[in-house]
């Protein structure tokens, strides 16, 4: 076990993607409420850094690009951050390429928790364990206690670059995320339903969203063409501004993507729409008023039932 002394060097592997990430906040907050004395890094992807600098539980963000591994001036620059004195090195990615970062980079002094073959704390009997529950073991055993992530940190950090929006101060505003990757575009829900969706809430006074990159601009055209007084923030959010306008959300809807997780994880009454292909046992979205609807195939969930279920999260039929 670690000793709870200012020497502790603790380094966090986790490069996301952003549902990824968002299922290690409660495992970054548990790994800091035990070792509060502890120098904490995480060790991330590019995108994620300016996000991650702005958490409360590191001391410090690095970079790793997963640069192809015949670029060896970042690879170097990675194996210099790996051999660096840690107290323990905590892999929450859990993939091929940090058990290559063990195999060839760690000195062998240094803990390692993951699940890299010969390593000093190795993960056991993750058969049935969705990612959130794996990165809170992993944190306990680096002396973690374990915690649900307080995120007033995300609501109250202000970057100057915050869009004014108008909102109704009685009915509040939704936000709809229609789109996902693109790799698999058989975990949209139709853009037309959320255009559906999107009139509904209209006519009820509610100011309503739409989010994405530019990967869902064709989405986001669908749903604007059937519901024009939806307000386009396509490609006008950072993570920051996107957690924010979370924060205040009356109500969330969209697909099995990364910011659906974040907007659960604020808090926001949040609806995640599912095919197939998502497993709700491992990666429903985790909040205090998030649920989820899945159907076979994703276009078999229905409006009507999309709008009860969004509904009723925030305890009302609002009529």
């Amino acid at each position: 076990m670690l000793e709870d002394t200012t020497k502790d060097k603790i380094l966090v592997i986790k490069h996301g993607a952003l549902g990824d990430i968002v299922q290690g906040l409660d495992a970054f907050a548990s790994l800091r409420a035990g070792n509060p004395q502890a120098c904490i890094t995480l060790m991330t992807s590019p995108g994620f850094v300016p996000f991650a600098k702005i958490m409360p539980w590191f001391d410090d963000v690095i970079t790793d690009p997963r640069a192809s591994l015949i670029n060896f001036v970042a690879i170097l620059r990675v194996r210099h951050h790996l051999r660096r004195d840690w107290s323990v090195i905590v892999d929450m990615q859990c993939s091929r390429r940090t058990r290559w970062y063990f195999s060839h980079f760690r000195l062998p002094s240094t803990r390692w928790i993951g699940t890299a073959p010969g390593c000093s704390d190795p993960l056991l009997n993750l058969s049935g364990v969705d990612n959130r529950h794996r990165m809170i073991k992993a944190a306990k055993m680096a002396n973690g206690i374990e915690q649900l992530a307080d995120m007033g940190w995300l609501a109250e950090h202000k970057d100057g670059s915050e869009h004014d929006r108008q909102v109704d101060p009685i009915h509040g505003y939704a936000v709809l995320v229609p789109g996902c990757s693109l790799a698999k575009p058989q975990k949209r829900w139709p853009a037309n339903y959320f255009a559906a969706v999107g009139n509904d809430l209209l006519a009820r006074g509610v100011t309503v969203y739409v989010v994405g990159t530019a990967e869902d601009r064709r989405a986001i055209d669908c749903v604007l063409a059937d519901a024009p007084d939806i307000i386009d923030l396509c490609g006008k959010t950072n993570l920051s501004e996107l957690g924010r306008l979370f924060c205040g959300a009356s109500y969330v809807i969209g697909n099995d993507t990364g910011p659906v997780f974040l907007a659960a994880k604020t808090g926001a009454p949040t609806l995640m729409m599912m095919g197939p292909e998502t497993d709700p046992a491992m990666s429903a979205p985790n909040g205090i008023a998030a649920s989820w609807l899945r159907a076979n195939p994703i276009s078999g969930i229905t409006v009507p039932a999309a709008l009860a279920s969004l509904y009723n999260l925030c305890g009302s039929t609002k009529s």
